[in-house]
């Protein structure tokens, strides 16, 4: 039996694709506009169509000419993806006319263009609230007008409600065309089960719905704390037989597990890497040390997380076009230290075997831009489920081996790499 087949818009480096593989879907075909960004969805996602081009730029036609030239029907079960939506942030300055938010209109062509039977629509909260609750009502019915039931009222989802270790939330609107089966959204699986037990939260006793606690910090990244991180130099890898993939870590090993159970298996090294870090003045570590686990630095207004909480929102930093700048990223609750980009997956939910780009930079643009992939699985399993796939009946490929070195080039050369001709479809 095939799987249902997605198209992942805006993919990144593959956050949503990897969620919805873990759902049961291939995912037939991605466009990503950054070439780096494109080489490392390509490299974690090969079997699919990787389009390294400006959304504006492509048709329809040309998506499903590669989804068709990899194998799979133009039948599209499902098209995923987040439009860059800077102008809708909370994060400073809200400008309902900001040019970048036209991204939003290129996503609804394609959708009017290819009819999926479902849609799945993941933008930052912002768009909820104040002046854009008119922009998000014209989204949509719009969405409507071409033939879409929108699951309402359209929600906030956040992450950790959903197994991240990770305080981080998404809007989403849920679309499925109407003469499909509708879409539901997924009910939360973890709470916060003091607050419960203490009147604190509305939801129903833990002990009537089998919800889970909170995923910790700790308990996401501890068996990488003995591991010095790499400063300078390769980045060789940890021997993954040196990591605890026991208990809730079983999701994060070298072999997909638990919640990635689903996924195609990549060949790989019995090495997990990305424990890259940066070096720090012994005056800036002195104050991560003074900092307590839960509290922000005053100096550099990094939060130190604490071990038995969860992690703030990681942020992605600027791109080159605008100073290049890393995102503050979080200290570590017991080393004094930021952390590493490995642990920075490890809290957004991606498993070991899940390959980054090679640099402190890129690595953590590629993370603090992506969908939680266990927020992405757990909104696939709905679509999974409208469409009455049986997941046992499902199946599971052994992918080639991926060549590591693209994931080492800088933007010039990834440009001329795809220019060359590979994989990957680019301008």
């Amino acid at each position: 039996m095939a799987r249902p087949i997605a198209i992942d818009l805006f993919a990144g480096c593959g956050g949503m694709s990897l969620g919805l593989e873990a759902a049961g879907f291939d995912i037939a075909a991605a466009v990503e506009v950054d070439a780096v960004h494109c080489l490392v969805h390509h490299h974690n996602f090969s079997y699919g169509a990787t389009i390294c081009r400006d959304i504006a730029q492509v048709t329809a036609e040309e998506i499903l000419r590669e989804v068709n030239s990899h194998g799979y029907s133009d039948n599209i079960d499902l098209i995923a993806g987040g439009p860059p939506c800077q102008g809708f942030s909370l994060m400073g300055k809200r400008q309902l006319d900001d040019p970048r938010n036209s991204l939003v209109f290129e996503y609804v062509r394609i959708i009017r263009a290819i009819k999926p039977k479902y849609f799945l629509f993941e933008n930052v909260p912002g768009i909820q609230s104040g002046k854009h609750k008119k922009f998000l009502e014209e989204l949509v019915s719009e969405f409507e007008s071409i033939g879409y039931h929108i699951e309402k009222p359209v929600v906030v989802l956040d992450a950790s409600l959903y197994g991240a270790p990770q305080k981080r939330k998404r809007l989403i609107i849920l679309g499925s065309r109407k003469d499909v089966t509708p879409a539901t959204y997924p009910p939360p699986s973890h709470l916060d089960l003091t607050e419960v037990e203490q009147g604190k939260n509305p939801q129903k006793s833990p002990s009537t719905i089998n919800y889970q606690p909170l995923f910790t910090c700790g308990e996401a990244i501890d068996d990488l704390t003995p591991h010095p991180p790499y400063l300078t130099g390769e980045d060789r890898g940890i021997p993954a037989d040196l990591l605890d993939y026991s208990a809730l870590r079983k999701s994060y090993a070298i072999k997909p597990n638990g919640v990635f159970s689903l996924c195609h298996k990549r060949q790989v090294d019995n090495l997990v890497y990305g424990h890259i870090g940066s070096l720090h003045t012994e005056k800036s570590m002195k104050r991560f040390a003074d900092t307590l686990p839960g509290t922000v630095d005053k100096t550099s207004r990094f939060l130190r997380l604490s071990e038995t909480g969860l992690c703030n929102t990681l942020r992605a930093g600027t791109g080159s076009d605008k100073g290049a700048y890393t995102a503050p990223r979080p200290i570590h609750y017991a080393l004094p230290r930021c952390i590493t980009v490995r642990e920075a997956a490890r809290l957004h939910t991606y498993p070991d075997w899940f390959q980054f780009h090679n640099t402190i930079w890129h690595g953590f643009r590629e993370i603090g831009n992506s969908v939680v992939p266990w927020l992405a699985k757990a909104l696939g399993k709905q679509v999974i489920a409208a469409l009455d796939y049986t997941i046992e009946d499902l199946p599971i490929y052994e992918l080639e081996r991926q060549d590591r070195t693209l994931l080492r080039y800088n933007l010039p050369q990834a440009n001329r790499y795809l220019r060359s001709g590979s994989h990957c479809q680019s301008q």
